[in-house]
């Protein structure tokens, strides 16, 4: 070992001590950067999946097979980061907080830039589900490592730095969208400068770039060696590593997260356009979420039937853990269902009212509601640890309904109250996400805080993937209205107000071990 200059002390493989300044800073670090990239990335394919599915389609497509083939692909996406909510955080609570994350980022890095070398519609969807694999899982590792590395009062200052992080990377969408063009200009330049040939400069640029910044997707896997040599591991997580409790994890329960996962998927398809109909949906969805749910679940039940055999779960029972990981998937899929119900159809709203008079609608509503939702998700985590877990969840519910009626019910054109009302709804419906990260570790022990979070945050992703896919129908039921669609899908916050007093109250309570 070696000192620092600033008086903390490393260890053999170059990371600083877990109690150290530098340790914390590095994990919070990591963990910010890893969501925002994260974010970045998720809102990456809105912006470029219409051209490039276009392009992999070619000329000869039906009509309106690159809307299905869009809505596919979200839905998958959707599927897997619940999927990898579950498996990553499995991975975490066995392996250490810091590999598995590390693994997550690799993994979302990498495949999204194999992206930018598809040749086939098909080709996306696949490598978008393994990329979202470790998208849902990078979250509930990095808040999993946070809210054991920062103590006490802290947590909530850096649950809400981690909640605005997956906005900053929305927001640095909604800027490039903006000056695309620019970009594609300079970046064809640049290109040719270094050599390239001018037909793969052509192809790469083509279609809004598409190629090109797909494979920029892959420049996070950069943070791996970062993470490896700089990130400490959880005291918390080496405690329980030490007295055994890591080694009642088993390979084979994965099976539970390979058919549940299944589950999921067979319910996308039974929605999609080759689908079974709306009528035998409704039996595949039903029958679907109960085998989707028990896959989910199996590895974590599993693992506390041979923790509670051999002794080693503290302070808890099974049963207790399992209901916690239902009542965070409950609230998180309220949370889930209304965002992608409701909000994210703003941008599209922005580019109907504003027509050819604003050919930029949609950047300046996306960067709108960005700047709103990395402003209160920060402030919501702090008024969290000032009123109450339950209080403040309340507020969140009854503000996002008040502030979606606002949104969709005072605007008729595209102005500045229009941006003005994307800033505030897009704000105060992001807060659920400085919420989640300083609540959801509160609900469970040490042993299986990745796993219970991973699953609590990423299950109602499901929920909002069945959702989605019947926002057509909605939007044809009301004659294509925004504001009628929109106001409609913001009652699911009512359940949310009744749920969230259905569980425990955590405010000024230590972490549970």
């Amino acid at each position: 070992m070696a000192d620092n200059p600033d008086g903390s002390v490393c260890n053999h493989d170059m990371r600083p001590e877990p109690n150290s300044p530098r340790a914390k800073w590095a994990v919070l670090a990591a963990a910010f950067l890893g969501w925002m990239f994260d974010g970045f990335e998720m809102g990456l394919f809105p912006l470029i999946g219409g051209p490039a599915i276009k392009e992999l389609l070619g000329e000869g497509a039906v009509a309106g097979d690159a809307d299905k083939w869009f809505g596919a692909i979200i839905a998958v996406f959707l599927v897997g980061a619940a999927t990898g909510g579950v498996l990553f955080g499995w991975l975490g609570d066995k392996i250490g907080r810091v590999r598995a994350m590390a693994i997550s980022i690799f993994t979302y890095a990498i495949f999204t830039g194999l992206c930018g070398f598809a040749s086939e519609a098909w080709h996306i969807a696949a490598l978008r589900f393994v990329a979202s694999l470790g998208m849902g899982g990078e979250w509930s590792l990095g808040v999993a490592l946070v809210n054991e590395v920062w103590p006490g009062k802290s947590r909530a200052i850096t649950a809400g730095l981690i909640g605005a992080a997956a906005n900053v990377g929305f927001l640095l969408v909604g800027v490039l969208s903006l000056v695309l063009s620019s970009f594609i200009n300079g970046m064809q330049g640049f290109l040719l400068s270094v050599g390239l040939p001018e037909a793969m400069v052509t192809q790469l640029l083509a279609n809004s770039a598409w190629r090109l910044l797909m494979m920029s997707g892959a420049l996070p896997a950069l943070m791996v060696f970062f993470i490896f040599l700089k990130v400490p591991e959880s005291e918390k997580w080496e405690a329980e590593r030490k007295r055994g409790a890591t080694s009642h994890w088993a390979n084979t329960d994965l099976f539970g997260v390979l058919i549940g996962g299944v589950a999921a998927m067979t319910i996308v398809w039974a929605w999609s356009p080759i689908g079974t109909g709306a009528r035998n949906a409704v039996f595949v969805t039903v029958v679907g979420l109960v085998v989707a749910l028990y896959g989910y679940l199996y590895p974590v039940r599993r693992y506390l039937a041979r923790a509670e055999a051999a002794g080693s779960l503290r302070g808890t029972d099974g049963k207790s853990v399992v209901k916690m990981m239902l009542f965070g998937a409950s609230l998180a899929g309220v949370a889930l269902l209304g965002t992608w119900g409701a909000i994210q159809w703003i941008p599209r709203w922005a580019i109907q009212l504003a027509g050819a008079t604003e050919p930029h609608a949609k950047e300046y509503t996306q960067i709108a509601t960005a700047l709103g939702a990395v402003l209160v998700t920060f402030l919501t985590a702090v008024t969290a640890d000032k009123l109450g877990r339950r209080v403040t969840f309340t507020l969140m519910c009854a503000g996002t309904i008040a502030t979606a009626l606002m949104l969709y019910q005072t605007n008729h054109t595209f102005g500045p109250w229009f941006l003005a009302c994307a800033f505030i709804a897009g704000g105060v419906s992001a807060s659920f996400y400085g919420f989640f990260p300083l609540y959801f570790p509160e609900l469970f022990p040490t042993a299986v805080r990745a796993t219970g979070q991973g699953f609590s945050f990423n299950f109602g992703r499901i929920i909002a993937a069945i959702g989605g896919m019947q926002t057509a129908t909605l939007m044809g039921y009301f004659d294509g209205s925004f504001p009628k669609a929109g106001s409609v899908m913001a009652a699911i916050y009512l359940l949310g107000l009744v749920l969230i007093w259905f569980g425990p109250e955590t405010k000024d309570k230590p972490l549970p071990d």
